[in-house]
């Protein structure tokens, strides 16, 4: 990977105090029709400390005073929100949670303090009354780096060691636990042996600035005496990390038979140390290796440029457009489409032209198998197509039977050994292996550098969603991109080298790695058709889930606070959350639950988000989801990325194409999804117009939608920053009549042309895994045929790039780039 220090900025940021004066409530609700609330207010600053603080409670009181003050050391830098929950505490049942208040300290300022109402129920005049005082730290400035959405913060190292007291040696072992909340290890377990041999320190890798707590669980009684009377129970102690000297070693405490010793000190291995940068790419340009792949293929598509357009000079580098070709389209029979395609572009000499190929579900079943060849778009594809036509036509019971399930056992074990978390989805791309293969397949995904080093084939972009448990994909999603050098978070611009994904990180440093996945189980999760939930399924149905919506979410509303505080752009509202009823919850929990889901370690674990990230030009470019002006959800401590199919939001792989650092021109938009020939295109147009990312928009008159074409160009005249597009739907038109452009068939030939690819009978469906030899064919000629028969369109195309490039040079500067 190329050097990280040229994509991310380094600074020194100081750290401040907050105080949190908690004053009082009035005309507090009720929780129930009977009695007062017993209230209590919890605070919770995330970015400061996982650990929540409370009140007292007062008892049964609609105006209860508190008059406590909390303290919170918080990083400038960082999107601080503190959430004020509003509990009423109950005996024998859980606490009601009655409300919270969500507040962006950053509208306190620096030497100022501030009382504020905030008005939970103008009519209600229920009112929550909070002081807030921030003052400089003490510590010293703080070493953050950061891309402007992301911040990754200063880690610090806790060793903990237990030795053997004075007294006699135990004949029983003793252990310990011991826990740092919002740690990279969590918790940690140690055991003291009865023999002489001193115990091995636990480490702990954590926030330095941050409120952590060492939380320590001791060996029950009976192994601290020789008294057979002493109960078994077990004795604990917590230490707050930031009162220990860094570098000392202290003794916390003297029992009868160990000692106990912690000692905090700088990480080694830290975040700024000289020798070594982050792990983790933070910044939105491409990385080197892309660069440079660009460098060569452009040379490789001038040339051919000036083949097939014809061209008396050649091209200079300036005026070289950037195509792209992207699919949709589901299982085999997008499979199989993709290689007709791919085979028609070559014919053309086009395939030459193009500089990236990006692919979802189905069509990275394709794209896989053609990476395995290291210069494959300048070979005869024959070979591929015959070995991909036996694997499609061949009988799929074997990949089902007692011997390949015990295979799939054994191998999952070994993934769940290497530190995997694995699922039904790890399962599902061993069988796609055993249905596509007659064997095992041993590639990678960093094995494709090998095929794109110096630019001989389009670099192979592969596509996901991240999601979350319990949320549909309208309500949140991040779009995941993945290429043989990089996968990486378009939205926060955080990369990783692809051979490191699924490998444990904290802060944006490799903590520890696991061998790269199989290419196998990379397709399991890129094709995870069953991961959609009920909520995902009606919004592909009926593209509206507002019904449901109004039965199972929560409420959040923006409130007042008084005094009116000065506003700034990159400050969050002052909002209030309203939990939803037990019925809306085990409503939703039953909508949204995913039946499985790819699970794979996140590097983006302990990252926080910038202050200012919600005004950052490249992530407003993918804010499309409630949650994304929720930080505290966002990008809380979650350990794992839950990995989807892009179909359960809309079927496209365009997203990572449309990256304004890719400039690309041109796209040939192949679609191979079952039913709506334009709901894809529809819904890709639509969501690029909402994000303000240039995209034609297609315009088809309702014949048109009716009896589509092979063939539709869209361009933008009034954007030149808009790619020129060419859309190729799934459809059987002048094949039926044509066996070759231009060369009609004979009425032996006719039964040839009738290729079903519509209708509910069709062998292409969705849900078959296995296509006789000969439908693969048809499919196959027929993809093929429609990529010829559009030559001249292909080529106007290409003719209008290049003059629009051409064009963006004699235009004033700031015109130029915008258009380049």
């Amino acid at each position: 990977m190329g050097s990280a220090s040229s994509y991310q900025k380094m600074e020194s940021s100081p750290c401040n105090l907050l105080s949190v004066k908690i004053i009082r409530m009035k005309n507090l609700r009720k929780a129930d029709l009977v009695t007062q609330s017993d209230c209590y207010v919890s605070l919770w600053l995330p970015t400061s400390s996982v650990t929540k603080v409370r009140t007292k409670t007062v008892n049964n009181s609609k105006n209860p005073v508190w008059n406590e003050t909390f303290h919170f050391r918080i990083q400038s830098q960082v999107k601080n929100i503190l959430e004020l929950k509003v509990c009423d505490e109950d005996e024998h049942t859980p606490d009601d949670h009655l409300l919270t208040v969500f507040f962006d300290v950053s509208k306190i300022q620096l030497g100022e303090t501030v009382r504020l109402n905030f008005q939970v129920n103008p009519k209600g005049k229920e009112e929550l009354e909070v002081e807030f005082t921030m003052e400089s730290s003490p510590d010293l400035p703080e070493n953050i780096a950061t891309n402007g959405v992301l911040v990754s913060r200063e880690v610090a190292c806790l060793e903990v060691q237990v030795n053997e007291g004075r007294l006699k040696k135990e004949s029983t072992e003793r252990k310990f636990a011991f826990t740092v909340e919002g740690s990279y290890e969590g918790t940690q377990h140690l055991s003291l042996s009865p023999c002489l041999c001193p115990a091995s320190p636990v480490t702990f890798h954590y926030i330095k600035y941050s409120q952590s707590e060492l939380g320590i669980a001791l060996p029950n009684r009976r192994q601290l005496s020789t008294s057979s009377s002493s109960q078994d129970e077990g004795e604990s102690l917590t230490l707050a990390l930031n009162s220990l000297p860094i570098q000392d070693k202290v003794t916390i405490g003297e029992l009868r038979t160990f000692d106990l010793h912690v000692k905090p000190k700088e990480w080694t291995q830290g975040l700024f140390n000289t020798s070594r940068k982050l792990d983790v790419r933070l910044g939105f340009d491409l990385c080197t290796e892309e660069q440079n792949f660009l460098k060569y293929r452009k040379k490789v598509v001038a040339a051919a440029l000036k083949k097939v357009l014809q061209l008396e000079e050649d091209l200079k580098d300036h005026e070289v457009p950037v195509v792209a070709v992207t699919t949709t389209g589901t299982g085999t029979r997008a499979l199989t489409a993709m290689y007709g395609s791919i085979l028609g572009l070559q014919k053309l000499n086009v395939l030459d032209c193009v500089s990236y190929i990006s692919g979802s579900s189905g069509t990275t079943w394709t794209m896989t198998n053609l990476y395995e060849d290291d210069d494959w778009s300048h070979k005869e594809l024959g070979e591929l197509i015959i070995e991909a036509r036996k694997q499609a036509s061949k009988s799929k019971m074997s990949a089902f039977s007692l011997e390949s399930l015990k295979n799939y056992h054994r191998e999952l074990s070994q993934r769940t050994q290497a530190g995997y978390k694995t699922s039904f989805i790890d399962l599902w791309g061993l069988m796609i292996e055993s249905m596509l293969n007659d064997g095992t397949n041993n590639h990678k995904l960093s094995d494709q550098q090998q095929a794109v080093n110096w630019g001989q084939n389009p670099l192979p972009i592969y596509l996901a969603l991240n999601v979350k448990d319990n949320i549909t994909t309208k309500d949140f999603r991040e779009w995941v991109e993945f290429t043989p050098y990089e996968v990486g978070f378009l939205k926060y611009g955080a990369f990783i080298r692809a051979e490191d994904f699924g490998s444990e990180f904290f802060m944006g440093r490799l903590m520890k790695k696991l061998p790269e996945s199989r290419i196998c189980f990379m397709q399991g999760m890129w094709s995870s058709v069953f991961s959609k939930n009920l909520l995902d399924a009606w919004h592909a149905a009926d593209n509206s889930e507002d019904f449901w919506h109004r039965w199972t979410q929560d409420k959040v509303t923006e409130i007042e606070e008084v005094p009116d505080l000065p506003e700034k752009p990159h400050e969050m509202a002052t909002c209030m959350y309203t939990p939803a009823g037990g019925v809306s919850n085990a409503l939703r929990d039953m909508l949204t639950d995913r039946p499985a889901v790819s699970k794979y370690h996140s590097f983006l674990r302990g990252f926080q988000m910038h202050n200012e990230y919600t005004q950052h030009g490249q992530f407003s470019k993918w804010k499309d989801t409630m949650l994304d002006t929720l930080p505290n959800q966002l990008r809380h401590t979650a350990e794992h990325l839950e990995l989807v199919d892009t179909a359960f939001f809309f079927d496209t792989s365009c997203p990572p194409i449309m990256r304004p650092e890719r400039k690309v021109d041109v796209i040939l938009h192949l679609n191979y999804s079952g039913g709506s020939q334009t709901m894809p295109l529809d819904r890709a147009s639509t969501y690029f117009s909402e994000q303000g990312i240039p995209f034609p928009k297609p315009v088809l008159s309702e014949e048109e939608r009716k009896n589509l074409k092979e063939c539709y160009m869209f361009e933008d005249a009034e954007n030149p920053c808009a790619p020129i597009l060419l859309y190729f739907p799934l459809v059987n038109d002048s094949f039926q009549r044509y066996i070759a452009p231009g060369v009609e068939r004979s009425a032996a030939e006719m039964e040839l042309g009738k290729v079903d690819v519509s209708s509910f009978y069709s062998p292409y469906s969705t849900r078959e895994v296995s296509l006789k030899a000969e439908d693969f064919n048809k499919l196959l000629k027929l993809t093929n045929y429609n990529i010829q028969n559009n030559e001249n369109m292909i080529l106007q195309a290409l003719h209008a790039a290049v003059r629009r490039r051409k064009q963006s040079q004699t235009q004033p500067p700031s015109q130029a780039q915008s258009s380049s």
